[in-house]
């Protein structure tokens, strides 16, 4: 005879599993939560320095005829 979910013993193998991958994909519910949280935060933050850097590039003062230095060029 099949066993009935209802008088399977507390312990039983079948409800266990059940109930730990109930937790387990609450958990993962709540980390991935937290990750696009964080993932956001990030995003707006960077925005953040880089319009900081926007700005403060364009108000350097460059005297005429000094050439421009890019700072990503590699050569340090």
């Amino acid at each position: 005879a099949a066993a009935d979910p209802v008088s399977m013993a507390p312990g039983s193998l079948e409800r266990g599993t059940w109930c730990n991958e109930h937790m387990l994909h609450e958990r993962l519910d709540i980390i991935e939560e937290k990750v696009i949280k964080t993932v956001e935060h990030l995003e707006s933050e960077v925005k953040s320095l880089l319009n900081i850097i926007s700005e403060t590039t364009l108000n350097i003062p460059t005297v005429p005829g000094t050439p421009l230095i890019d700072v990503f060029d590699g050569q340090y």
